[in-house]
């Protein structure tokens, strides 16, 4: 139920847009980046510029690193990214420009593709034990930017290192399975499937 994706799991690509790369943590059973239903990565930015087209996508983008980042998505909608873990949600369609604000930045994303799979992406950044309930039709990741993780289920514990994808799913059966994940500057991404 638990599977750990340390950064030697993780692989470097470009753009779709060639002005940059960005690291992919994972990516939906099949996909590319032509075609996926779900991706995660974290890319680094280091100029200003467009964004990458992906329409029929939604996007969340979490502030990771840096001193942020203003998202105009040239349709009247502003994201203005200042503090770590700020998170910006848009279509991918968007014709989304990106004004860093001091420097260069490291941003969290989670795409899904729209009408196949919806993204509830949470950030905490004190100490806090989250509880969720894993259902079958659910797959969740969590990743902290500054401590271990302790995922517990059924009085087990399992740590997870600071930089490393905890994956969590539930594949025995359609009865949801309770369990929670203790830590700070913590990113918790539930991806559940539409059809």
């Amino acid at each position: 139920m638990l599977t750990i994706l340390s950064a030697e799991n993780f692989k470097t690509i470009p753009w779709k847009n060639g002005l940059g790369h960005t690291t992919e943590l994972a990516i939906s059973d099949g996909g590319n980046l032509d075609d996926f239903a779900w991706r995660l990565s974290i890319a680094s930015v280091v100029n200003d510029g467009d964004f990458s087209n992906f329409s029929g996508y939604q996007r969340n983008l979490v502030l990771i690193e840096g001193e942020g980042l203003t998202l105009d998505h040239r349709n009247g909608d502003v994201d203005k990214l200042t503090k770590s873990l700020d998170i910006a949600h848009f279509d991918g369609a968007s014709n989304t420009y990106g004004a860093l604000i001091n420097g260069g930045i490291k941003d969290f994303n989670i795409m899904t593709k729209q009408g196949h799979f919806s993204a509830q992406v949470d950030t905490y950044t004190t100490n806090e034990k989250v509880m969720l309930s894993a259902k079958a039709s659910t797959l969740i990741f969590a990743y902290s930017l500054s401590a271990a993780m302790t995922f517990e289920q059924s009085n087990n514990k399992t740590d997870v290192a600071q930089g490393a994808l905890a994956r969590i799913e539930n594949q025995a059966s359609d009865k949801p399975a309770d369990i929670s994940l203790t830590g700070e500057n913590m990113i918790i991404i539930q991806l559940s499937k539409l059809k």
